[in-house]
């Protein structure tokens, strides 16, 4: 059927948010290749000038860069609750840890060594920042390509340093507890564990993680990189399970040459930083392809639509890790 138009609703077990999933519609692999948008080349690249001539270098972009002023109100009243201009000094920062000069290859064509070189100073960040103990969250991500809001094509993280923890996380954290009292256990560790028996939406497999396309995916060709071991914090993670996971998560980027390498973006979510929720939560990374603008019907409802079934997107991001 070259058409299409008929919508799953799905729902996310761990968070109650909604998607709508097209699964009548054949895949077509023409529909979701689109031309890499690069940011700067090598002759310009603000990260090679600043980056070092071997290992991993922070370069920072702005002190104080996140302020909380709260509701319109609360921005007229002067909340004492929230941060001062006083407060930016100590945190709030947006910063970019950046490759080696000249590295603008992607995750899964540099050596894995490189790769653990990353998670290790993300992890190494995030544990700083717990004991200074002066903001609630840093979120790092990997945008690739200027449609996922790279400003260059260096291989690099962006860390920002929040005040408050953001709201798909809180979600994701409440929702894993209820379910963990619900069920038992940890809804990540339950997931996977089903997702490996059924192999429907399994893209990946190793000792250290899984790939899965989620059953209510928010984008076409959208996956979880989740790891073996259940942890929280990725502030925790020991040297050996990072070097394992970075394989992982170098096969999971690798699956989206199925589709031509689009633009896409990488996201952290662990544990915030002042916060112990060992027990129920799970850390993991996410991928989230950019394949096709927002539509208005996303915008009107705060409903995603996804183009592609998870189950047929895992099947073609196996094909390139075949």
């Amino acid at each position: 059927m070259s058409g299409g138009g008929m919508w799953e609703l799905r729902r996310d077990e761990i968070t109650g948010w909604w998607s709508a999933t097209v699964v009548d519609r054949e895949f077509a692999s023409e529909r979701f290749h689109e031309a890499r948008l690069s940011g700067a080349r090598e002759a310009s690249c603000a990260n090679c000038e600043k980056g070092e001539s071997s290992g991993i270098a922070r370069r920072m972009l702005r002190q104080g860069a996140f302020h909380s002023v709260g509701t319109r109100s609360d921005a007229a009243a002067g909340d004492a609750g929230f941060m001062t201009l006083s407060d930016v000094d100590r945190a709030g920062s947006w910063s970019t840890l950046i490759a080696p000069r000249g590295e603008h290859r992607e995750l899964d064509e540099v050596p894995t060594v490189l790769v653990v070189e990353f998670l290790t100073a993300i992890r190494d960040q995030i544990r700083a920042a717990r004991e200074h103990g002066a903001t609630a969250y840093i979120q790092f991500v990997r945008n690739a390509a200027a449609q996922a809001g790279a400003m260059t094509d260096h291989l690099c993280f962006e860390s920002y340093d929040l005040p408050q923890v953001p709201h798909r996380l809180a979600e994701e954290i409440g929702g894993s507890a209820r379910l963990s009292i619900r069920s038992g256990g940890c809804a990540y560790c339950n997931m996977v564990e089903d997702e490996v028996a059924s192999g429907r939406r399994l893209v990946h497999r190793d000792p250290y993680g899984a790939v899965i396309a989620p059953f209510a995916s928010r984008s076409a060709f959208e996956t979880w990189v989740i790891p073996n071991n259940h942890a929280a914090d990725f502030g925790d993670v020991d040297t050996a399970t990072l070097r394992g996971f970075a394989e992982t998560l170098q096969a999971a980027v690798k699956g989206l040459r199925a589709i031509g390498m689009p633009p896409y973006n990488l996201l952290l979510h662990t544990a915030p930083l002042r916060e112990r929720v060992d027990a129920t939560y799970h850390w993991h990374w996410e991928i989230h392809p950019r394949l096709r603008p927002i539509g208005g019907l996303e915008l009107a409802s705060g409903v995603p639509v996804v183009p592609i079934a998870p189950e047929e997107a895992a099947a073609e991001l196996r094909k390139a890790l075949a």
